[in-house]
């Protein structure tokens, strides 16, 4: 009997033809050969133009090679794609458009300012997302220092800490801001004090289109280092929600994030949630609190959007232990559960998704036929009356 066939739909990196992520796609493969899946990696630039074929980049487990096919449209899709201004972008969202009739086992989400607005129709989530407002001038930013200390503006599609400018005021009459950030390519700009006056022209040369002003959530720690944590929910092979783990992130030096690609660095949750609060019992109720409004938004969101199998979510926890979710992203990367040494977490966070693919195959694709216990008892009791 054929294997059930996983594809993993993911973008080049550049027009060279490197794959994005390919490392994690091998470890991916190698779980999903060891759970009888038949996977190959594609991009939707590798489309046969007059037959329903795929240049399938094929790894293999064993030799460690990875060679090229075509190859039939999978049973099921992994969308790995990243959001992105490119040529190679355009192509997905091409592909999904035709190819509405494959079975997908995910999708992209909206922009940073959408997944707000959604979250916030919801009434149980409020109380956890920071203010936010879309740039829609200086005056956005100005009616948000009022209101809150401390400021950031995040492009709406922006990842991996690019663009993001904090604000915050230096002294109390508030005659004098703090500006730093990154820039576009995520280096790390100089801090500048810039007097409220002086703030509009020096936001001005930023390019500020599709910005949106959040509310700036107090994480710095005794060093100055700002701080937060990585939850990722998945969906596992029974095809239910649930909580694969959480990590803490500490940011570079004068880093306004904490990514680990920004030079930030992996913490165990529990050991950076204990510098900061202090009170046992108030953690177990934060680490609580946090795994159930974590499976909440996974489950709204898909029922909001339609399919999705995994999430990542980023909390901030202010000094009163209140959780704050700052962003969600649907194509997250594991490798923080690898680095604070979790490596059953990491092993399984690669694995669910392969998993929840089988799940998907045996219930909506392929299902195998139930066993009508009724049919058998009513045979069975026909064959009774028979003999008597």
């Amino acid at each position: 009997m054929p294997k059930p066939v996983l594809g993993i739909m993911t973008l080049y990196l550049n027009n060279k033809k490197q794959l994005e992520e390919r490392d994690i796609y091998e470890r991916m493969i190698a779980e999903g050969n060891r759970l009888g899946l038949d996977m190959y990696v594609f991009t939707p630039a590798d489309v046969h133009k007059d037959r329903r074929l795929l240049l399938a980049q094929i790894y293999d487990p064993q030799s460690g090679k990875w060679t090229l096919k075509w190859r039939k449209f999978p049973d099921m899709i992994f969308d790995r794609c990243r959001v992105q201004r490119s040529e190679r972008y355009q192509q997905l969202k091409q592909f999904r458009v035709q190819y509405t009739d494959l079975v997908y086992l995910n999708r992209p989400l909206s922009n940073k300012w959408a997944i707000h607005q959604q979250l916030a129709r919801r009434a149980a989530f409020r109380p956890h997302l920071p203010d936010t407002e879309p740039f829609t001038g200086f005056h956005s930013v100005k009616r948000m220092l009022k209101k809150n200390s401390l400021v950031y503006l995040k492009p709406i599609n922006g990842t991996g800490g690019r663009g993001i400018l904090r604000i915050e005021p230096v002294n109390k009459q508030g005659g004098l801001y703090l500006v730093e950030g990154r820039n576009r390519k995520r280096h790390i700009i100089p801090q500048q004090r810039v007097r409220l006056d002086r703030l509009e022209p020096r936001l001005s040369s930023w390019n500020m289109d599709n910005y949106i002003v959040q509310e700036g959530i107090p994480v710095q720690l005794p060093n100055g280092r700002v701080h937060d944590y990585r939850m990722l929910v998945q969906k596992n092979g029974q095809g239910t929600w649930e909580l694969t783990g959480c990590a803490g992130r500490i940011g570079a030096h004068r880093s306004v994030t904490s990514n680990l690609h920004g030079g930030g660095k992996a913490v165990p949750m529990n050991q950076l949630l204990t510098q900061w609060i202090r009170n046992e019992d108030q953690r177990d109720k934060i680490t609580k609190q946090g795994e159930k409004l974590g499976l909440d938004i996974a489950a709204y969101l898909e029922e909001s959007y339609g399919a999705l199998c995994e999430l990542a979510l980023d909390l901030a926890i202010n000094k009163d232990g209140h959780i704050y979710v700052l962003e969600v992203n649907p194509k997250p990367a594991r490798e923080v559960f690898a680095r604070i040494g979790e490596k059953e977490t990491y092993r399984r966070s690669i694995a669910k998704p392969m998993e929840y693919a089988l799940w998907v195959y045996h219930t909506q694709i392929n299902p195998k036929p139930l066993t009508d216990h009724n049919t058998e008892s009513k045979t069975e009791n026909k064959a009774k009356e028979g003999s008597a």
